[in-house]
């Protein structure tokens, strides 16, 4: 089951962490009220593609969208892409909805928003299967991950 691979990643970089189980929710504020945070503590774990076979995980605000130019010239590259749905699977061994960085089946680079980075700030992650959510320290969950810190979103 992924998610005990997404609780197991988190519990091995010795993150504290609290996890969230919930049914499916409609929105981005119906998520956030499940899990017990504002909805800009929600985070989204997108996958990008740079090329065949190389893929990165972007950590946006939940009230929040990619900046595609902005992630564009971060990279230094003047193409990218969000893979379909199976893609995206096959990349991180979880289905949308669900992704996250700790547990993914490829350690792929990952790039956090700067509005993600506040060290002591609660966010929640997807948990590796619908309905669950992980909440960690930002601060403690980038230094796990050793995400890249960027201006990489504008609001939706």
């Amino acid at each position: 089951m992924a998610e005990k691979s997404a609780i197991a990643a988190v519990e091995a970089a010795g993150l504290t962490h609290q996890v969230t189980r919930h049914g499916r929710v409609k929105s981005l504020e119906e998520a956030a009220a499940a899990r017990g945070v504002e909805p800009h503590d929600l985070i989204k774990t997108l996958v990008v593609r740079r090329a065949e076979d190389d893929y990165l995980f972007v950590l946006v605000p939940g009230d929040r969208e990619i900046s595609w130019p902005k992630l564009r010239a971060l990279l230094g590259v003047s193409r990218l892409s969000m893979p379909d749905a199976e893609t995206a699977r096959e990349a991180t061994g979880y289905e949308r909805g669900t992704i996250t960085p700790f547990g993914s089946t490829t350690a792929w680079p990952v790039i956090a928003d700067t509005l993600v980075a506040e060290p002591d700030r609660p966010i929640s992650m997807g948990g590796g299967d619908h309905g669950v959510g992980l909440t960690v320290q930002a601060g403690e969950a980038l230094k796990a991950l050793a995400a890249q810190v960027a201006d990489v979103t504008t609001k939706e």
